[in-house]
């Protein structure tokens, strides 16, 4: 009879060698998480459809067509959107430069062998001449870079093929999602089932509220951003609200970025303090209601992290693990904080908390 003691030990182990495997094989397992991923984003969409009675695979199909028209007209409306945007950026950039060049310091001027607008514009144009004659190089540089990064250029083409082949790995997940579940709980003895159920909703409870919640947020943050960078009339506004929005699925990073860049070229367009000012109060009121209302009524209280341990899990992400640290920094910090309230829960149970 094998004890408990020895069947942790065991999935612990087994649990350490497939992380092990997949660290050493990250470019291949790589686009199976992204699978996985999408697949958790999806998988509420196919079960409603499916609850309607509709057929497992046609609901797949029907979400997939869904998705590839959505991001379709997205992309539709963005291209057209910024090539407006740069044409009219296009007009101005000179007026734009020359306006930067004014508040340059002397020193600075001085220092970078630009006194006159002539030198500076020569200086330009020598380096465009540089970075014209240079591109192929870099090119066959960066290509041989990354070649080595995948250790040979057959990884490389498998990793590509990898990217290329996840929607074919997010059709079968979406599609034995109800079996891999079912298998996952056969797993678990009966005695542990309702417990390790009940946590098991917990967890889902607070990704989805951050995953889907984050993602919807993200969207609302762009227009809203776009739209009033657009309505105050400074130029690429909607690229600028866009990347903002975007940004934000590392909390906080987006605003920082659109107040810093709208500020910049409010300026440059205005030339005042009215303008930028107007952009930084447009920022600073839409995240009061991303705080107030938006998050609230999207993601609720169900990640239930204070904005102080936010902070900290992204700085921590970022320091130890880069963007894709901070990316992860706040769904992980938020799947820790499950096992502690268990762990407390089971705390204040027990004898020594209780005094029995």
């Amino acid at each position: 009879m094998i004890s408990d003691k020895k069947l942790l030990i065991a999935f612990v182990l087994s649990v350490s060698a497939a992380l092990a495997v997949v660290f050493l094989s990250g470019t291949v397992f790589l686009p199976v998480f992204i699978a996985l991923i999408l697949t958790y984003i999806l998988n509420p969409l196919v079960a409603l459809l499916t609850g309607r009675g509709v057929n497992r695979t046609l609901a797949i199909i029907i979400v997939f067509f869904a998705l590839v028209l959505l991001a379709t007209l997205a992309t539709v409306f963005f291209v057209v959107s910024i090539k407006g945007e740069l044409g009219s950026i296009e007009l101005n950039l000179p007026e734009y430069a020359n306006r930067l060049y004014d508040y340059i310091p002397a020193g600075v001027k001085a220092y970078l062998d630009i006194e006159t607008p002539e030198k500076a514009y020569r200086h330009l144009t020598e380096a465009l001449d540089r970075l014209r004659s240079i591109s192929f190089s870099l090119f066959k540089e960066s290509f041989a870079v990354v070649t080595r990064a995948f250790s040979s250029t057959l990884a490389f083409v498998l990793s590509i093929l990898g990217y290329c082949i996840t929607p074919v790995y997010l059709f079968y997940f979406l599609q034995d999602m109800p079996e891999l579940k079912a298998a996952t709980l056969n797993l678990v003895p009966e005695r542990h089932r309702p417990g390790v159920c009940r946590r098991a909703a917990e967890l889902n409870e607070v990704l989805s509220a951050f995953v889907r919640g984050q993602l919807l947020l993200c969207a609302i943050l762009a227009v809203l951003y776009s739209i009033g960078l657009y309505v105050i009339g400074i130029d690429l506004a909607i690229l600028i609200g866009t990347m903002a929005g975007v940004l934000f699925i590392v909390p906080y990073l987006g605003t920082l970025f659109g107040i810093v860049f709208s500020m910049l070229m409010a300026f440059l367009k205005f030339h005042d303090f009215l303008h930028p000012l107007l952009c930084l109060g447009w920022f600073i009121l839409v995240q009061a209601a991303e705080g107030t209302i938006i998050t609230p009524k999207i993601v609720g209280d169900k990640v239930g992290l204070h904005p102080v341990v936010t902070i900290i899990a992204l700085l921590l992400g970022g320091q130890w693990f880069g963007i894709f640290g901070m990316l992860l920094a706040v769904p992980v910090t938020a799947v820790l904080n499950v096992f502690f309230r268990s762990l407390l829960d089971y705390y204040r149970s027990t004898a020594y908390y209780t005094g029995a």
